[in-house]
């Protein structure tokens, strides 16, 4: 369908730069409503569509990036637990250490003291994140599978 302005841009694409913006922007505050704004739907239906489209929520794909995050910066060591918590949008530590645990399995201290992470300097970035992504566990208000990983299909 065409506009005035030019040819309609699909709600999908719409999508994708929304989950750009949350991979930009994790950091920042970030809610359901502005980002259905700037998808240009209703926050009923954009919540719909991001979780078809990536098979997460809005929320809870936000907080996977900033879980991704917060495990890299533990694993350089370079930034106490609490400036890692304020780095990736966490304004609570109480709250940080809460999804951490849930998301990771450990609290942020115990990721960082336990050594198992030490050889991933030497393994490509990409490698490390497909394989480091946090996913909240299965039966949790949070639970997600893993993005990019299909939904079962009828028996």
């Amino acid at each position: 369908m065409a506009t005035d302005t030019g040819p309609a841009v699909p709600l999908s694409r719409h999508l994708l730069r929304v989950r750009d913006l949350i991979d930009r922007a994790y950091a920042s505050p970030l809610d359901v409503p502005a980002l259905a704004r700037s998808a240009h739907v209703s926050e009923a239906h954009f919540s719909r569509s991001f979780r078809a489209a990536f098979g997460q929520t809005p929320h809870q794909y936000l907080l996977s990036r900033r879980m991704e995050r917060a495990k890299a910066l533990l694993r350089r060591a370079e930034l106490s637990v609490t400036d890692v918590c304020v780095a990736v949008g966490f304004s609570s530590l109480g709250s940080f250490s809460t999804q951490f645990r849930r998301f990771v399995g450990v609290s942020p201290t115990r990721y960082r003291e336990c050594g198992e992470h030490e050889g991933l300097s030497r393994v490509p970035g990409c490698l490390v994140k497909r394989f480091t992504r946090p996913v909240a566990p299965e039966g949790s208000a949070e639970g997600t599978r893993p993005v990019g990983t299909a939904r079962p299909g009828p028996r």
